[in-house]
């Protein structure tokens, strides 16, 4: 786990976005981000680019913490609710379904009340 972690460390645009990795393993992982004034859009809103790359973060997170190196092939997103202004995103991602060469995943995001502002679905390809 120690490896997965070491990469994701290396992955400056998340640190640049201020993503940090909660919780990591089996499959499963949990980034959280505070919001910042540079995450909002001109509706005083987390922007949906801020919010897509939180769920990718732990998309990537997930699927590289099963012992094999995974990029993603497809990735989709639907917002259901506004990320608010202030307060803190949190994604959890898990695995759907997995075999040896692919990953489904579904990441929830979700706003400093609990409540999910946005659905990401993630495939994963396995290197070997």
């Amino acid at each position: 786990m120690e490896a997965v972690r070491e990469l994701l460390k290396g992955d400056q645009f998340a640190g640049h976005c201020g993503l940090k990795l909660v919780s990591l393993g089996d499959g499963r992982a949990v980034v959280r981000m505070d919001i910042k004034p540079w995450h909002l859009n001109g509706n005083n809103v987390v922007h949906g680019g801020a919010i897509f790359t939180l769920a990718d973060y732990a998309f990537a997170a997930a699927c590289n913490s099963m012992a094999m190196v995974s990029v993603s092939i497809n990735a989709s997103i639907s917002y259901i609710k506004p990320g608010g202004g202030t307060g803190t995103l949190t994604a959890e991602a898990r695995p759907v379904s997995t075999n040896s060469k692919l990953g489904t995943y579904l990441v929830e995001i979700k706003n400093t009340e609990g409540v999910v502002i946005a659905v990401f679905q993630g495939l994963a390809y396995k290197i070997k």
